[in-house]
């Protein structure tokens, strides 16, 4: 208990994400250990204009600016806030509004809510974490349709970071 007679707790960004998630009605969540260190998988995951497009499939591109650099913002940019810009492999445009932190991304579009995050695991890896939300009108139904086939979508996303990871970590040959 604090000072104030309310009870605190404090969360580790995966749990935060969860409730997050939870918290979203019937989210595609899916979670994992990995045996790199949460520095080397947040360097993947955190590239977002990078990496976003070749962990995401169907993401053609996505393309970040600080919020105070963006067109008609007032002031500095808040150093944790951003504007991305996604485009589908069809062509369908979205914008995001993001929080990017170490071990933490929360994204929300007029369509979509996403996360990432992630933490230290015991001494050689980490636990990362990832949900999407539609933010639709009737939106939980659709997720509840969609959850198998976004529950395989979100595993074939983890297995993609897992390898970005890994090329990323590979020592290169010099000759």
């Amino acid at each position: 208990m604090n000072g104030g007679g309310w009870p605190t707790a404090e969360l580790d960004p995966v749990r935060r994400l969860k409730v997050i998630a939870g918290a979203s009605g019937r989210p595609v969540y899916a979670e994992r250990r990995f045996a790199f260190p949460v520095e080397q998988v947040w360097a993947v995951a955190s590239d977002l204009e990078h990496e976003l497009p070749l962990l995401v499939s169907g993401l053609r591109s996505f393309a970040v600016t600080p919020v105070g650099e963006r067109e008609g913002a007032a002031g500095a940019a808040a150093g944790d806030r951003f504007e991305g810009r996604a485009v589908s492999a069809l062509g369908h445009r979205e914008r995001f509004d993001i929080v990017l932190r170490p071990g933490w991304c929360l994204m929300q579009s007029a369509v979509l809510g996403s996360g990432m995050a992630a933490r230290a695991d015991g001494d050689d890896g980490c636990l990362f974490a990832f949900y999407s939300s539609l933010r639709l009108p009737g939106g939980q139904l659709a997720d509840r349709v969609r959850a198998p086939w976004s529950a395989r979508r979100a595993e074939r996303m983890l297995d993609r970071l897992a390898a970005r990871v890994s090329a990323r970590s590979a020592p290169t040959r010099t000759e």
